[in-house]
């Protein structure tokens, strides 16, 4: 039987007028510490940004969201935070920001494979 251990989450949501509020999902961010993991999976639906925002900049968020992959993934993707472990980039990501792409609240769970569980949340709660 596999081990199941702690990990945690928060999903990505995009917010295309910050001044307003208003949110919807475009990816997860999954943490485990025992596997030294950290992953982001993202899906960005552009009717859902296009009906809070029909002037939204789908290239700059697009980038956003690939730009909090490349820092989950490490190495020269990841900037300042090439250097650091993988909770440390999860915890830098985390942080709350006032920016289109911004984290949610963090959840915990529990999982044998933190790779399938990335995948698993961002079909329940992103697609």
């Amino acid at each position: 039987m596999n081990e199941r251990n702690v990990f945690e989450y928060a999903l990505l949501r995009v917010v295309p007028r910050v001044e307003r509020g208003e949110c919807f999902n475009a990816g997860v961010l999954v943490y485990c510490r025992a596997h030294s993991f950290v992953a982001a999976r993202t899906h960005l639906d552009e009717s859902k940004l296009f009906a809070l925002d029909p002037d939204a900049d789908v290239p700059g968020v697009r980038a956003a969201l690939r730009a909090v992959e490349g820092v989950c993934a490490g190495g020269e993707a990841a900037g300042q935070a090439a250097g650091d472990d993988a909770g440390r980039r999860f915890r830098w990501l985390i942080a709350p920001r006032s920016t289109v792409v911004q984290p949610g609240p963090v959840h915990t769970g529990l999982t044998a494979d933190p790779a399938a569980e990335t995948e698993r949340l961002l079909q329940l709660l992103v697609r």
